[in-house]
Protein backbone atom coordinates (compact mmCIF):
# COMPACT_ATOMS: atom_id res chain seq x y z
CA UNK A 1 0.00 0.00 0.00
CA UNK A 2 1.07 3.36 -0.70
CA UNK A 3 1.35 5.71 2.09
CA UNK A 4 1.83 9.61 2.54
CA UNK A 5 1.22 10.35 -1.30
CA UNK A 6 0.73 13.81 -2.44
CA UNK A 7 -3.03 13.39 -3.19
CA UNK A 8 -3.28 11.45 0.41
CA UNK A 9 -1.99 14.19 2.22
CA UNK A 10 -3.68 17.03 0.51
CA UNK A 11 -6.85 14.78 2.12
CA UNK A 12 -5.82 14.32 4.95
CA UNK A 13 -5.31 17.93 5.24
CA UNK A 14 -8.88 18.82 3.73
CA UNK A 15 -10.30 16.32 6.64
CA UNK A 16 -8.34 18.31 9.61
CA UNK A 17 -9.65 21.51 8.13
CA UNK A 18 -13.33 20.51 7.82
CA UNK A 19 -13.75 18.57 10.91
CA UNK A 20 -15.08 19.61 14.01
CA UNK A 21 -12.68 19.70 17.40
CA UNK A 22 -12.38 16.45 18.90
CA UNK A 23 -9.84 17.72 22.13
CA UNK A 24 -9.03 21.15 23.95
CA UNK A 25 -6.69 21.94 21.29
CA UNK A 26 -8.02 20.92 18.31
CA UNK A 27 -9.04 24.28 17.58
CA UNK A 28 -5.46 25.42 17.21
CA UNK A 29 -3.91 22.32 15.40
CA UNK A 30 -6.65 22.90 12.74
CA UNK A 31 -6.23 26.63 12.75
CA UNK A 32 -2.63 26.00 12.13
CA UNK A 33 -1.99 22.99 9.94
CA UNK A 34 0.29 21.27 12.72
CA UNK A 35 -2.06 18.86 13.60
CA UNK A 36 -1.38 15.99 10.54
CA UNK A 37 0.74 12.68 10.59
CA UNK A 38 4.10 13.94 9.11
CA UNK A 39 5.57 11.58 6.47
CA UNK A 40 9.47 11.21 6.77
CA UNK A 41 11.90 12.59 4.63
CA UNK A 42 15.68 11.56 4.14
CA UNK A 43 17.77 14.40 2.06
CA UNK A 44 21.15 12.58 1.50
CA UNK A 45 23.94 14.39 0.54
CA UNK A 46 24.13 15.87 -2.73
CA UNK A 47 26.96 14.80 -5.13
CA UNK A 48 29.66 16.88 -6.13
CA UNK A 49 30.75 17.75 -9.90
CA UNK A 50 33.85 18.46 -9.59
CA UNK A 51 35.32 17.83 -6.31
CA UNK A 52 36.36 21.41 -6.11
CA UNK A 53 32.48 21.95 -5.68
CA UNK A 54 32.19 20.17 -2.32
CA UNK A 55 31.63 23.35 -0.97
CA UNK A 56 28.13 24.48 -1.85
CA UNK A 57 27.30 20.74 -2.27
CA UNK A 58 27.70 20.16 1.40
CA UNK A 59 25.60 23.85 1.71
CA UNK A 60 22.89 22.82 -0.58
CA UNK A 61 22.42 19.85 1.46
CA UNK A 62 22.73 21.21 4.88
CA UNK A 63 19.80 24.21 3.71
CA UNK A 64 17.28 21.68 2.57
CA UNK A 65 17.79 19.50 5.73
CA UNK A 66 17.12 22.46 8.16
CA UNK A 67 14.46 23.99 6.39
CA UNK A 68 12.87 20.78 6.01
CA UNK A 69 13.37 19.85 9.55
CA UNK A 70 12.10 23.20 10.94
CA UNK A 71 8.90 22.98 8.60
CA UNK A 72 6.61 21.41 11.20
CA UNK A 73 5.15 19.17 8.45
CA UNK A 74 7.70 16.92 8.57
CA UNK A 75 10.00 14.07 10.17
CA UNK A 76 13.76 14.33 8.72
CA UNK A 77 15.31 10.85 8.96
CA UNK A 78 18.32 11.03 10.90
CA UNK A 79 21.63 11.02 8.31
CA UNK A 80 23.50 8.72 10.54
CA UNK A 81 21.17 5.91 9.65
CA UNK A 82 21.41 6.46 5.42
CA UNK A 83 23.14 4.06 3.49
CA UNK A 84 26.95 4.36 2.10
CA UNK A 85 25.66 4.48 -1.33
CA UNK A 86 23.52 7.88 -2.00
CA UNK A 87 22.07 7.83 -5.55
CA UNK A 88 23.16 11.42 -7.63
CA UNK A 89 20.84 10.77 -10.14
CA UNK A 90 17.23 8.71 -10.65
CA UNK A 91 18.94 5.62 -12.67
CA UNK A 92 20.57 4.65 -9.25
CA UNK A 93 18.01 4.80 -6.41
CA UNK A 94 17.74 1.68 -4.71
CA UNK A 95 14.03 2.69 -2.86
CA UNK A 96 14.10 -0.50 -0.80
CA UNK A 97 17.52 1.17 0.93
CA UNK A 98 15.65 4.28 2.10
CA UNK A 99 12.00 2.87 2.85
CA UNK A 100 13.30 0.15 4.83
CA UNK A 101 14.45 0.09 8.44
CA UNK A 102 16.80 1.66 9.69
CA UNK A 103 15.68 4.60 7.82
CA UNK A 104 12.03 4.21 7.08
CA UNK A 105 11.56 7.27 4.81
CA UNK A 106 9.00 7.96 2.71
CA UNK A 107 10.45 10.19 0.59
CA UNK A 108 14.11 10.74 -0.44
CA UNK A 109 15.31 14.35 -1.77
CA UNK A 110 19.23 13.72 -3.47
CA UNK A 111 20.76 15.30 -6.83
CA UNK A 112 23.94 16.50 -7.61
CA UNK A 113 25.87 19.96 -7.92
CA UNK A 114 28.47 21.42 -10.62
CA UNK A 115 30.41 24.30 -11.26
CA UNK A 116 32.53 25.91 -12.82
CA UNK A 117 34.04 29.80 -12.48
CA UNK A 118 30.80 31.02 -13.65
CA UNK A 119 28.30 28.98 -12.97
CA UNK A 120 26.35 26.57 -10.86
CA UNK A 121 24.38 23.45 -11.70
CA UNK A 122 22.17 21.92 -9.44
CA UNK A 123 20.12 18.65 -10.14
CA UNK A 124 17.30 17.71 -7.46
CA UNK A 125 14.87 15.32 -7.19
CA UNK A 126 12.26 14.47 -4.90
CA UNK A 127 11.05 10.47 -4.98
CA UNK A 128 8.03 8.88 -3.32
CA UNK A 129 10.17 5.55 -2.12
CA UNK A 130 7.54 3.58 -1.11
CA UNK A 131 5.70 4.21 -4.65
CA UNK A 132 6.48 1.73 -7.89
CA UNK A 133 6.16 4.45 -10.13
CA UNK A 134 9.47 5.64 -11.61
CA UNK A 135 8.60 9.02 -11.65
CA UNK A 136 9.59 11.61 -9.26
CA UNK A 137 7.46 14.04 -7.02
CA UNK A 138 9.76 16.92 -7.87
CA UNK A 139 12.27 17.08 -10.28
CA UNK A 140 14.13 20.83 -10.44
CA UNK A 141 17.23 21.98 -12.53
CA UNK A 142 18.92 25.03 -10.91
CA UNK A 143 21.48 27.39 -12.68
CA UNK A 144 22.97 30.83 -11.39
CA UNK A 145 26.35 32.37 -10.26
CA UNK A 146 28.69 30.45 -8.42
CA UNK A 147 28.19 32.28 -4.84
CA UNK A 148 27.58 30.59 -1.43
CA UNK A 149 24.07 33.11 -1.40
CA UNK A 150 22.91 31.63 -4.90
CA UNK A 151 23.20 28.00 -3.61
CA UNK A 152 21.02 29.27 -0.31
CA UNK A 153 18.87 30.55 -2.37
CA UNK A 154 18.43 27.48 -4.48
CA UNK A 155 17.96 25.45 -1.58
CA UNK A 156 15.25 27.29 -0.30
CA UNK A 157 13.11 26.76 -3.78
CA UNK A 158 13.81 23.27 -3.28
CA UNK A 159 12.80 22.64 0.11
CA UNK A 160 10.10 24.82 -0.73
CA UNK A 161 8.87 22.78 -3.89
CA UNK A 162 9.15 19.49 -1.36
CA UNK A 163 7.09 21.45 1.39
CA UNK A 164 4.12 22.59 -1.15
CA UNK A 165 3.97 19.26 -2.72
CA UNK A 166 4.18 17.49 0.78
CA UNK A 167 0.91 19.73 2.35
CA UNK A 168 -1.18 20.03 -0.44
CA UNK A 169 -0.07 23.55 -1.79
CA UNK A 170 0.23 25.03 0.94
CA UNK A 171 3.20 27.41 0.99
CA UNK A 172 6.33 26.62 2.64
CA UNK A 173 8.39 30.10 3.79
CA UNK A 174 12.06 28.77 2.73
CA UNK A 175 12.39 31.94 0.55
CA UNK A 176 10.48 34.34 3.00
CA UNK A 177 12.34 37.24 4.56
CA UNK A 178 11.99 38.85 8.11
CA UNK A 179 12.22 42.50 8.57
CA UNK A 180 13.39 43.74 11.85
CA UNK A 181 15.12 46.55 13.73
CA UNK A 182 18.72 46.57 15.09
CA UNK A 183 20.10 49.49 17.32
CA UNK A 184 20.61 50.94 20.24
CA UNK A 185 18.25 53.74 21.78
CA UNK A 186 18.33 56.49 19.88
CA UNK A 187 19.87 54.98 16.94
CA UNK A 188 17.75 52.33 15.24
CA UNK A 189 17.91 50.96 11.82
CA UNK A 190 15.58 48.92 9.58
CA UNK A 191 16.87 45.50 8.68
CA UNK A 192 16.31 42.47 6.65
CA UNK A 193 17.19 38.76 7.12
CA UNK A 194 16.41 35.48 5.60
CA UNK A 195 13.70 33.26 7.30
CA UNK A 196 16.65 31.43 8.78
CA UNK A 197 18.91 34.34 10.13
CA UNK A 198 20.96 34.25 7.37
CA UNK A 199 22.05 37.16 5.23
CA UNK A 200 21.28 39.70 7.88
CA UNK A 201 21.97 43.55 6.17
CA UNK A 202 20.66 47.16 6.71
CA UNK A 203 18.18 48.98 4.82
CA UNK A 204 17.97 51.98 5.89
CA UNK A 205 20.77 54.81 7.62
CA UNK A 206 18.30 57.42 9.13
CA UNK A 207 21.11 57.69 12.30
CA UNK A 208 17.09 58.08 13.84
CA UNK A 209 15.27 55.73 15.73
CA UNK A 210 13.25 53.25 13.33
CA UNK A 211 10.15 51.25 15.14
CA UNK A 212 7.10 48.65 13.62
CA UNK A 213 8.20 47.51 10.71
CA UNK A 214 5.29 46.21 8.21
CA UNK A 215 5.39 44.23 5.07
CA UNK A 216 3.16 45.35 2.68
CA UNK A 217 0.63 42.02 0.93
CA UNK A 218 3.08 42.11 -2.18
CA UNK A 219 6.32 42.05 -0.33
CA UNK A 220 7.38 45.32 -1.93
CA UNK A 221 6.97 47.93 0.77
CA UNK A 222 7.91 48.51 4.04
CA UNK A 223 5.83 50.73 6.35
CA UNK A 224 7.14 51.30 9.94
CA UNK A 225 7.78 54.46 12.08
CA UNK A 226 10.46 57.06 12.08
CA UNK A 227 10.85 60.52 13.19
CA UNK A 228 11.32 63.15 11.05
CA UNK A 229 10.19 67.45 11.26
CA UNK A 230 7.04 68.67 10.76
CA UNK A 231 6.53 72.01 11.06
CA UNK A 232 9.99 72.46 12.62
CA UNK A 233 9.05 69.86 15.72
CA UNK A 234 10.71 66.18 15.01
CA UNK A 235 7.85 63.36 15.95
CA UNK A 236 7.02 59.88 15.38
CA UNK A 237 5.75 59.58 11.29
CA UNK A 238 4.87 56.69 8.99
CA UNK A 239 7.90 56.13 6.45
CA UNK A 240 8.10 53.65 3.58
CA UNK A 241 11.05 51.39 2.19
CA UNK A 242 10.46 50.38 -1.24
CA UNK A 243 12.81 47.55 -2.65
CA UNK A 244 11.59 48.48 -6.16
CA UNK A 245 13.48 52.24 -5.15
CA UNK A 246 16.09 50.79 -3.06
CA UNK A 247 15.37 53.68 -0.69
CA UNK A 248 12.27 55.69 1.43
CA UNK A 249 10.15 56.73 -0.78
CA UNK A 250 7.23 59.30 0.35
CA UNK A 251 4.89 59.37 2.88
CA UNK A 252 2.81 61.85 4.21
CA UNK A 253 3.41 63.52 7.37
CA UNK A 254 1.13 64.99 10.23
CA UNK A 255 1.05 67.05 13.30
CA UNK A 256 1.78 64.50 16.46
CA UNK A 257 2.67 61.42 16.98
CA UNK A 258 2.04 58.66 14.05
CA UNK A 259 2.81 55.24 14.70
CA UNK A 260 2.56 51.48 14.22
CA UNK A 261 1.43 51.21 10.14
CA UNK A 262 -0.27 48.32 9.03
CA UNK A 263 -1.19 47.81 5.64
CA UNK A 264 -5.23 46.53 3.67
CA UNK A 265 -4.73 42.93 2.48
CA UNK A 266 -4.69 44.44 -1.30
CA UNK A 267 -2.16 46.58 -0.04
CA UNK A 268 -4.13 50.10 -1.14
CA UNK A 269 -4.42 51.21 2.27
CA UNK A 270 -2.50 52.04 5.62
CA UNK A 271 -4.00 52.21 8.55
CA UNK A 272 -1.91 53.83 11.98
CA UNK A 273 -2.48 55.40 15.12
CA UNK A 274 -1.99 59.00 15.04
CA UNK A 275 -2.40 62.04 17.75
CA UNK A 276 -3.17 64.50 15.08
CA UNK A 277 -6.17 65.90 16.24
CA UNK A 278 -5.98 64.93 20.26
CA UNK A 279 -5.37 61.46 21.95
CA UNK A 280 -3.81 58.97 19.88
CA UNK A 281 -6.74 56.79 17.73
CA UNK A 282 -6.66 55.11 14.62
CA UNK A 283 -6.86 56.68 10.85
CA UNK A 284 -6.91 54.71 7.40
CA UNK A 285 -5.13 56.51 4.17
CA UNK A 286 -4.02 55.61 1.34
CA UNK A 287 -0.67 53.66 0.56
CA UNK A 288 0.85 57.02 0.23
CA UNK A 289 -0.21 58.60 3.30
CA UNK A 290 -3.21 61.05 1.49
CA UNK A 291 -6.41 61.87 2.79
CA UNK A 292 -6.39 60.45 6.32
CA UNK A 293 -9.23 59.19 7.80
CA UNK A 294 -10.18 58.63 11.62
CA UNK A 295 -12.17 55.49 12.47
CA UNK A 296 -11.85 55.48 16.37
CA UNK A 297 -13.56 57.83 18.95
CA UNK A 298 -12.80 56.88 21.86
CA UNK A 299 -13.20 59.67 25.19
CA UNK A 300 -10.73 58.84 26.86
CA UNK A 301 -7.29 56.54 26.43
CA UNK A 302 -5.14 55.91 23.07
CA UNK A 303 -5.45 53.59 20.44
CA UNK A 304 -2.48 51.70 18.88
CA UNK A 305 -1.50 48.85 17.24
CA UNK A 306 -4.01 48.37 14.67
CA UNK A 307 -3.47 44.66 12.81
CA UNK A 308 -5.71 44.15 9.71
CA UNK A 309 -7.48 40.78 9.07
CA UNK A 310 -5.67 39.53 6.17
CA UNK A 311 -8.10 36.95 4.73
CA UNK A 312 -11.89 39.44 4.89
CA UNK A 313 -10.03 42.61 4.90
CA UNK A 314 -13.32 43.54 7.32
CA UNK A 315 -11.61 43.18 10.67
CA UNK A 316 -9.13 44.85 12.38
CA UNK A 317 -7.63 44.21 15.93
CA UNK A 318 -6.00 46.85 18.25
CA UNK A 319 -5.28 47.76 21.53
CA UNK A 320 -6.85 50.61 23.55
CA UNK A 321 -6.07 51.86 27.17
CA UNK A 322 -9.98 53.73 26.94
CA UNK A 323 -10.57 51.03 29.23
CA UNK A 324 -7.75 51.82 32.12
CA UNK A 325 -4.95 49.12 31.22
CA UNK A 326 -4.17 47.97 27.33
CA UNK A 327 -6.43 45.52 26.36
CA UNK A 328 -7.17 43.96 23.04
CA UNK A 329 -10.11 45.13 20.91
CA UNK A 330 -12.02 44.34 17.27
CA UNK A 331 -13.90 46.46 15.08
CA UNK A 332 -14.87 46.37 11.40
CA UNK A 333 -12.07 48.00 9.11
CA UNK A 334 -14.63 50.97 8.90
CA UNK A 335 -14.10 52.06 12.48
CA UNK A 336 -17.47 50.46 13.60
CA UNK A 337 -18.86 47.96 16.42
CA UNK A 338 -15.20 48.29 18.32
CA UNK A 339 -15.81 45.62 21.02
CA UNK A 340 -13.36 44.78 23.64
CA UNK A 341 -11.58 40.80 23.75
CA UNK A 342 -12.21 39.49 27.24
CA UNK A 343 -9.24 37.23 28.42
CA UNK A 344 -9.61 35.07 31.52
CA UNK A 345 -7.39 37.36 33.68
CA UNK A 346 -6.48 40.94 34.73
CA UNK A 347 -2.88 42.15 32.45
CA UNK A 348 -1.58 44.17 29.85
CA UNK A 349 -2.12 43.20 25.93
CA UNK A 350 -0.04 44.38 23.50
CA UNK A 351 1.44 43.72 20.09
CA UNK A 352 -1.91 41.78 18.06
CA UNK A 353 -0.85 39.86 14.82
CA UNK A 354 -3.50 37.48 12.70
CA UNK A 355 -2.85 34.47 11.88
CA UNK A 356 -2.82 34.03 7.65
CA UNK A 357 -5.97 32.70 7.56
CA UNK A 358 -7.81 35.06 9.53
CA UNK A 359 -8.62 32.31 12.58
CA UNK A 360 -6.03 32.52 14.98
CA UNK A 361 -4.56 36.21 17.21
CA UNK A 362 -1.39 35.61 18.59
CA UNK A 363 -0.53 38.60 21.39
CA UNK A 364 2.02 39.53 24.05
CA UNK A 365 0.34 39.62 27.73
CA UNK A 366 1.73 40.21 30.24
CA UNK A 367 -0.52 38.60 33.50
CA UNK A 368 -0.28 39.73 36.74
CA UNK A 369 2.24 37.16 37.24
CA UNK A 370 4.50 40.35 35.48
CA UNK A 371 5.62 38.87 32.76
CA UNK A 372 5.21 39.31 29.21
CA UNK A 373 4.77 35.96 26.95
CA UNK A 374 3.12 34.88 23.75
CA UNK A 375 -0.26 33.69 23.70
CA UNK A 376 -2.68 33.06 20.63
CA UNK A 377 -6.29 33.44 20.48
CA UNK A 378 -8.97 32.02 18.35
CA UNK A 379 -11.04 35.30 17.33
CA UNK A 380 -14.49 33.52 17.04
CA UNK A 381 -14.45 31.41 20.00
CA UNK A 382 -12.15 33.30 22.64
CA UNK A 383 -10.16 30.02 23.31
CA UNK A 384 -6.86 31.27 24.05
CA UNK A 385 -3.48 29.12 24.39
CA UNK A 386 -0.19 30.24 26.10
CA UNK A 387 2.83 29.57 23.73
CA UNK A 388 6.08 31.53 25.81
CA UNK A 389 6.32 30.86 29.52
CA UNK A 390 9.27 31.25 31.89
CA UNK A 391 11.48 32.56 29.48
CA UNK A 392 12.48 36.13 29.60
CA UNK A 393 10.11 38.81 28.01
CA UNK A 394 8.56 37.86 24.80
CA UNK A 395 6.73 40.29 22.47
CA UNK A 396 6.10 41.70 18.99
CA UNK A 397 4.68 37.82 17.57
CA UNK A 398 4.58 37.70 13.91
CA UNK A 399 3.19 34.76 11.99
CA UNK A 400 4.99 33.25 8.71
CA UNK A 401 2.44 33.30 5.64
CA UNK A 402 2.35 29.59 6.22
CA UNK A 403 0.57 29.75 9.22
CA UNK A 404 2.56 27.28 10.81
CA UNK A 405 5.11 29.52 12.23
CA UNK A 406 5.91 32.47 14.31
CA UNK A 407 8.90 35.35 14.75
CA UNK A 408 9.08 37.29 17.87
CA UNK A 409 11.51 39.15 19.42
CA UNK A 410 13.06 37.75 23.44
CA UNK A 411 14.93 38.38 26.17
CA UNK A 412 15.48 34.88 27.35
CA UNK A 413 19.14 35.03 26.62
CA UNK A 414 20.00 38.26 28.69
CA UNK A 415 19.28 40.92 25.59
CA UNK A 416 16.61 41.53 23.20
CA UNK A 417 17.38 39.37 20.06
CA UNK A 418 14.89 37.68 17.45
CA UNK A 419 13.51 33.93 17.71
CA UNK A 420 10.99 31.80 16.16
CA UNK A 421 8.94 28.87 16.70
CA UNK A 422 6.49 26.53 15.47
CA UNK A 423 3.17 28.05 16.07
CA UNK A 424 2.42 25.68 19.29
CA UNK A 425 5.47 27.46 21.14
CA UNK A 426 7.58 24.46 19.86
CA UNK A 427 11.33 24.36 18.21
CA UNK A 428 12.26 27.82 19.70
CA UNK A 429 15.48 28.85 18.01
CA UNK A 430 17.56 32.41 18.11
CA UNK A 431 17.95 34.46 14.71
CA UNK A 432 20.36 37.36 15.71
CA UNK A 433 23.14 36.61 18.29
CA UNK A 434 24.66 40.05 18.19
CA UNK A 435 23.11 43.77 19.20
CA UNK A 436 20.17 44.78 19.91
CA UNK A 437 17.48 43.46 17.86
CA UNK A 438 13.56 43.80 18.17
CA UNK A 439 10.05 44.35 16.29
CA UNK A 440 10.42 41.52 13.77
CA UNK A 441 7.75 40.98 11.15
CA UNK A 442 7.53 38.27 8.58
CA UNK A 443 7.11 38.79 4.84
CA UNK A 444 4.15 37.57 2.88
CA UNK A 445 6.23 35.88 0.42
Amino acid sequence: MRLFSPLLLLCLFTLLFLSPPSFAQDWFRTGTGLGVEKPRIAVSDFAPRPDSAKSHAGLFTEVVRDDLAFSGILDLASPSFYPPNAPSQPGELRTLDWSQTPVNANFLAFGNLSETSAEVSIFAWMFDVRSPSTEPVVGKVYRGNPTDAQVRKFAHQFADEIISKLSGGLPGIASTQIAFIRGNPGSKELWVMDYDGANQHQLTSLHSVALTPRWSPDSSRIAFTCFAPVDGVVSAQICMYSFDAGKIVSFARFRGTNTSPTWSPDGSQVMFSSSMQSNPALYVSDASGNRPKRLTFASNGADTSPAWNPKNGQLVAFVSDRGGTPQLYLMDSDGTNPQKLDLPDMGYVIDPAWSPNGQLLAFSWRRPDGNYDIYVMDAASRRTLQLTRDSGRNERPSWAPDGRHIVFESTRTGSRQIWIMLADGSAPHQLTVSGHNESPNWSTR
